[in-house]
């Protein structure tokens, strides 16, 4: 009972006074999981010196057979000596003091994960982050004395814990918490129950811990120790304003942080598409996987303290090159064996499956999937984090940091030499943080890409690299801030071969790389244009000298040339949002001349079906153009591929590439252009069917038309939404030329509030087709 006294006689005192024996008192439940050190009393080991003889080894039913150094068996207990009776306070302060259980206060309501802000985590593990301290409460085995009782914490990560690499925590018992390091005081005692408030130290490294307690008896020096069968998860926290990764404004942090759907945005700068993408950091088992992630990798525990090291990490494993990651990229149209990366809807499905097969890549994946992936993990960590899309994004190969044409005699493209190449579509992530490494002044947003496109120190992985420093062209500061900036600012650099095999530059467009960088809003599905971030406004002084800095840094330091003529412009147009799947594309080609003099060019026009990396597959038709011009005179010139020339050529995307190029008569100015296009695909539309309620079945129809004038095969239709359903793929099976499908799904919402159900489309003849829908779940009747 609460403050009543335990008798020497108690069972506690077994094994620890003679003549003590399990049936004298109350048992008490030995159940806890720990040790137990026993010491005698300082008196029992003076009798025990003083007089040795009288004092043997009693067997546990105090029988003592045979003879004892002369002494007769039953006069053993009759001559040895009883040792010094204690009562009164010291009695009940020598008895064990053991942890009988411990409550990490981790339910979603719990003041833990409601101030730690990871009450949505799908988890009755505590997690909890850095830098802010948390509760814990102990049921002891009799009331804790702070005069002859200690007790101190110890928490451990990784497979070899060690107190040097701050991976074996000791945590001390004190009177008042200090901030930057690890302690913990009693903030509430009743009874046999104490309530401890533990803080830690904002560059603690996170992590999957395990929990010991100690307590000791200084009197009798006995010490026992629990070991709690619960772990306890360490994460960033954005919140705390001495963390690296701290991020002003509540609005930011539910968006960057705890906001677990998105916007992904996808096409052309004149055609940007858009899809919803379910990070799912939240998710049951995601936390566990994104942690897996790390221990996969190279680096140690005791490098998960630093943002910038965990973010570089993260960077490497999400792609499987050379380090069995989690996504393996494919780029060749052909997903046998795999799943198409136009197919994936969200991250959950894909780590769950690289978790449960215990490392194994998961097949297929482009930069969108890459970079959803790692939005959902660096999230999950507790680092702000976003997906990015660059248009027209450049792909240096040579560090020269501007995007090289090569061209013959004769204007046509020399496709072996033009390895750089520009991709109509490139999404990589921006996460915030602090840059102690660097200069003041770099620190917030910095740029992070996790598909493999070139090596960094060996490995396939790109950043941190400071928005500021790119911005100013500053590329000499880490990580990977070249290879960032000529991929949103390099010039192109047009370059002809002479008779003797030598080339000269005859052309750079300056305005080519690096447009409508965009992200989703914060508290929107709007899009946000970001590109200010990433460089200074077009053309002007600040972005030129931006620019000739950079290079300077290149493999071609001396790249620009003096100025030519210039009074001849030649751009491509498109009308509305441009063509569509299964029809002929129609563009308009301007030509103007701003000269008082007539001009007279012969523009030589190619179009060849492209990768949305840049990379082009085949030509599918050539045309040469004529055109004069007069004074001032401005023309436009209709240009049409038709459907039967594109039909059987498209990949992903349905992406398309066409190149202009040609020599004014007069002045002998180059005319170059590119520009890409897509053809538009259909949507998915999705309604809900009646009202929603948790633990209730709903449904919801999904429609979809066929564009083409050709059979889609073997149609799958995957559909997912958190807090709705798990991915579920539904067979439609083949879908006729121009033919409406409608199919209805059926799941149990699991989760009230406002909700995304998000469908894509995977057949081998058309790609990025996908929809969304909103869906309120109302709390069960």
């Amino acid at each position: 009972m609460p403050g009543q006294r335990l008798s020497i006689r108690d069972n506690a005192a077994v094994g620890r006074f003679h003549g003590v024996s399990a049936s004298n008192g109350q048992a008490i439940s030995e159940k806890h999981s720990g040790s137990i050190v026993r010491k005698e009393s300082g008196c029992w080991h003076w009798f025990q010196r003083a007089c040795p003889c009288c004092v043997r080894r009693q067997s546990s039913s105090n029988d003592v057979s045979g003879d004892v150094d002369g002494v007769a068996p039953g006069d053993v207990e009759k001559e040895r000596p009883t040792p010094p009776t204690l009562n009164g306070d010291t009695e009940l302060d020598e008895l064990t003091l053991a942890v009988r259980s411990v409550d990490l206060l981790s339910e979603k309501s719990d003041q833990n994960k409601t101030e730690h802000h990871t009450d949505q985590y799908s988890s009755d593990q505590l997690i909890i982050r850095r830098g802010q301290t948390f509760q814990i409460e102990l049921d002891l085995s009799r009331p804790f004395n702070p005069n002859t009782d200690k007790l101190h914490l110890e928490m451990k990560t990784g497979s070899l814990p060690q107190v040097s690499k701050k991976t074996h925590i000791i945590i001390p018992l004190v009177d008042e918490l200090q901030d930057e390091r690890w302690e913990a005081k009693m903030v509430e005692q009743k009874d046999n129950r104490v309530r401890l408030s533990v803080n830690s130290p904002v560059t603690a490294v996170i992590g999957k811990y395990k929990l010991t307690i100690t307590t000791q008896n200084l009197k009798t020096g006995e010490t026992t120790t629990h070991d709690h069968d619960k772990d306890i998860y360490m994460l960033f926290n954005p919140w705390c304003e001495e963390d690296t990764v701290y991020m002003e404004g509540e609005k930011e942090l539910k968006e960057y942080v705890l906001n677990d759907t998105g916007r992904i945005y996808y096409g052309t700068e004149k055609q940007i598409g858009a899809r919803t993408w379910n990070f799912g950091q939240f998710d049951e088992g995601i936390l566990e996987a994104c942690l897996f992630v790390l221990d996969n990798s190279d680096v140690p525990p005791s490098g998960r303290g630093d943002p910038v090291s965990v973010v570089r990490v993260i960077s490497a494993m999400i792609n499987s090159p050379d380090d069995l990651g989690v996504l393996e990229g494919n780029w060749s149209g052909d997903y046998a064996g795999g799943t198409s990366p136009t197919a994936w809807s969200g991250s959950v499905e894909i780590l769950r499956q690289y978790h449960r097969e215990r490392g194994t890549p998961v097949k297929y994946g482009q930069c969108w999937v890459f970079s959803g992936v790692t939005t959902t993990v660096l999230r999950c960590l507790g680092i702000p984090t976003r997906s990015v899309t660059n248009f027209q994004s450049a792909h240096d190969t040579d560090v020269s940091l501007t995007t090289d044409v090569y061209l013959d005699e004769n204007m046509e493209p020399i496709n072996h030499l033009n390895s750089d190449s520009v991709w109509n579509f490139h999404v990589w992530n921006d996460c915030w943080m602090a840059r102690p490494d660097l200069p003041p002044g770099l620190g917030g947003w910095q740029a992070v890409d996790s598909t493999p496109q070139e090596t960094s120190y060996g490995t396939f992985r790109c950043g941190p690299a400071s928005l500021a420093a790119i911005r100013s062209g500053q590329v000499y500061l880490k990580f990977d801030t070249p290879f960032v900036f000529a991929e949103v600012n390099s010039d192109k650099i047009y370059w002809q071969r002479n008779l003797d095999g030598t080339f000269k530059q005859i052309h750079s467009d300056k305005k080519a790389v690096g447009h409508c960088i965009s992200t989703k809003a914060v508290g929107s599905d709007e899009r946000v244009d970001i590109t200010h971030l990433y460089k200074y406004p077009e053309g002007s002084e600040e972005e030129r000298i931006a620019v000739e800095t950079a290079c300077r840094y290149g493999s071609k330091p001396n790249v620009y040339s003096s100025p030519i003529a210039d009074d001849v412009q030649v751009e491509v147009k498109m009308e509305g949002e441009g063509p569509r799947m299964g029809g002929d594309a129609q563009l308009k080609i301007v030509v103007k001349n701003s000269s008082s003099q007539p001009r007279r060019t012969t523009l030589h026009s190619q179009v060849a079906v492209m990768y949305y990396t840049g990379v082009l597959k085949d030509t599918v038709k050539k045309d040469t153009l004529n055109v004069e011009l007069n004074p001032q005179e401005e023309k436009t010139l209709d240009w049409v591929l038709p459907y039967t020339q594109y039909q059987d050529q498209l990949v992903d995307q349905a992406a398309l590439m066409l190149t202009l190029s040609g020599r004014v008569t007069e002045t002998q100015q180059v005319l170059a252009n590119q520009t890409s296009f897509r053809l538009r695909t259909p949507d998915l539309h999705i309604e809900s069917i009646g009202e929603a309620y948790v633990g209730k079945e709903t449904s919801a129809k999904i429609t979809f038309t066929n564009p083409l004038p050709c059979t889609l095969r073997d149609v799958v239709i995957r559909v997912e939404g958190l807090g709705l359903r798990d991915l579920h793929p539904i067979k439609v099976g083949d879908v006729g030329k121009h033919a409406n499908v409608t199919v209805t799904e059926h799941f149990v919402p699991l989760i009230a509030g406002k909700r995304k159900l998000v469908a894509s489309l995977d057949c081998r003849q058309l790609s990025q087709v996908h929809g969304v829908t909103d869906i309120d779940v109302h709390e069960s009747q």
